[in-house]
């Protein structure tokens, strides 16, 4: 018969086994401030839960942790937590808490909660599961801005910022965009969301750039870093925070004509549907970059905003200096104007 104290023991290790046999097969990537980080054995994922080695989580975010008999305390920052392998019941800084899933044992390694380590640490937790990708930011410096380099010109070479620096935004999708106060090369930036780099998902011109979240973000404090060269030479970095709601998605996005992949004059009209009243932005130029629909637009690009009506309905002309059989990339963005939410369309065309 199991003594009290080997009880939770028992079950950890039952559970582990369980844990073992459903492992993913890819390897998650881990960015703490920006920078990536491993973990020997790397972390595992069970039931959407991503689940870390007890100490290099722990000395990562700066913590001095003591572990014995199964139960686990680690102080960092000002906040002391307590877990036990095997149980839900876990304790921050002298108040209880419950966890979804418990610490557990494979072979000689223990595996603790991410989420829950992090945040009780005073560090945000961004998991992007689409991507097996995971960004911490410890609020310690950093925080996912542009790396070290040549001194960058001021924060003020961004405008525009969606959403505003220090802003508060309903959705968990926002739109995330700015403009250039001067001309860059939009092949020279590099963009990025709490560390994770998501230039290729961007798109991009000499004026300015915008993203959408292809999934939901965590309900946060977000860091955007932006670093690149000046058209006219040099450097420059910028950086700015938002932080996202909880409100589910619900902006939608129909594309109505042209259709995708048909053919186009220089000029031509989009003509859509999404949420009654939205903002639509809508970039256009030709790209040397289609590949996987990541638009790099150069110089004599259109770029232009407009309006739904009430009912969503919108249409805008577009312009472009380009020539017959040129490849044509078009990037449609609506975003809610109450929530922040975005909703994107990629499209290409050829010019007629």
């Amino acid at each position: 018969m199991l003594s009290r104290s080997s009880r939770p023991l028992a079950a950890a290790a039952a559970l582990a086994a369980v844990v073992a046999a459903a492992l993913p097969a890819s390897a998650l990537s881990v960015t703490i401030d920006g920078s990536p980080v491993t973990f020997s054995p790397p972390p595992i994922v069970e039931a959407g839960r991503v689940f870390v080695p007890l100490r290099g989580v722990f000395e990562r975010l700066g913590a001095s942790v003591v572990y014995a008999h199964g139960i686990i305390n680690a102080t960092s920052n000002g906040h002391e937590i307590s877990l036990t392998i095997g149980s839900l019941r876990a304790t921050v800084d002298n108040a209880p808490q419950r966890l979804d899933q418990a610490p557990f044992i494979i072979g000689a390694s223990t595996y603790v909660p991410l989420r829950f380590v992090s945040e009780a640490l005073g560090a945000g937790v961004n998991f992007d599961a689409a991507n097996q990708l995971v960004a911490l930011n410890t609020n310690r410096g950093g925080g996912g801005g542009p790396p070290a380099g040549p001194p960058p010109v001021a924060h003020a070479s961004l405008r525009d910022l969606q959403p505003p620096r220090g802003a508060t935004v309903g959705s968990v999708r926002p739109t995330i965009s700015a403009t250039f106060v001067q001309p860059v090369d939009p092949n020279s930036l590099r963009l990025t969301l709490d560390g994770l780099d998501i230039t290729r998902d961007a798109t991009r011109s000499p004026s300015g750039f915008i993203f959408a979240p292809p999934s939901p973000l965590q309900s946060i404090v977000h860091v955007v870093g932006v670093t690149g060269t000046l058209a006219s030479g040099g450097p420059f970095a910028g950086t700015w925070r938002f932080t996202t709601g909880q409100e589910a998605a619900r902006n939608i996005l129909r594309i109505l004509s042209p259709a995708d992949g048909s053919g186009v004059g220089r000029e031509f009209t989009i003509v859509g549907r999404t949420l009654p009243n939205a903002l639509v932005h809508i970039d256009a130029g030709a790209s040397a970059n289609f590949a996987g629909r990541s638009f790099a637009f150069g110089s004599g690009n259109f770029a232009a905003d407009t309006t739904a009506d009430p009912d969503g309905n919108f249409s805008q002309n577009v312009s472009l200096q380009s020539f017959p059989g040129a490849a044509v990339g078009v990037t449609i963005t609506s975003t809610d104007p109450r929530t922040r939410e975005s909703a994107q369309k990629k499209l290409q065309f050829q010019t007629n």
